[in-house]
């Protein structure tokens, strides 16, 4: 078969474009919760706790100090608001998987249980059997 024969082969297969679309659902479902953290959840919790707006929060490390050119340099910024703002739509976006998850379960079919293996006392009589056939 040839590169584009496999090519074709795999791209068909149901698995492929199931993935593709959940990437891009994935992908939009991922901008509508960033949109939902950073206007809808966060400045209320900033204003709760004061008037913070949390992707402001930064810790500055050296002295940066700005040239000429206006290019800063000596200095480091750690930007954990911002990271708190990422964590926050983490939690969200896992609980919303979690939830969707649970209704997808809920709403396949059950699985009829697995009929009960034979009981210890008729697998030791079947091995005593089977041991007596061979000798």
């Amino acid at each position: 078969m040839s590169f584009i024969g496999e090519f074709k082969e795999f791209v068909a297969r149901g698995n492929v474009v199931d993935l593709a679309v959940g990437v891009v659902i994935g992908s939009a479902f991922g901008k509508i919760v960033s949109s939902l953290v950073d206007n809808v959840v966060m400045p209320p919790i900033g204003y709760v706790i004061g008037g913070i707006d949390f992707s402001d929060l930064v810790i500055r490390i050296g002295n940066p100090v700005a040239d000429a050119t206006g290019k800063i340099t000596g200095g480091a910024v750690i930007k954990y608001g911002a990271f708190l703002n990422t964590v926050i739509q983490f939690a969200i976006i896992a609980f919303a998987i979690f939830l969707m998850v649970k209704l997808v379960n809920r709403m396949m079919p059950k699985k009829a249980p697995a009929p009960p293996g034979p009981s210890p006392e008729v697998q030791l009589l079947t091995e005593i059997r089977d041991t007596l056939k061979a000798k």
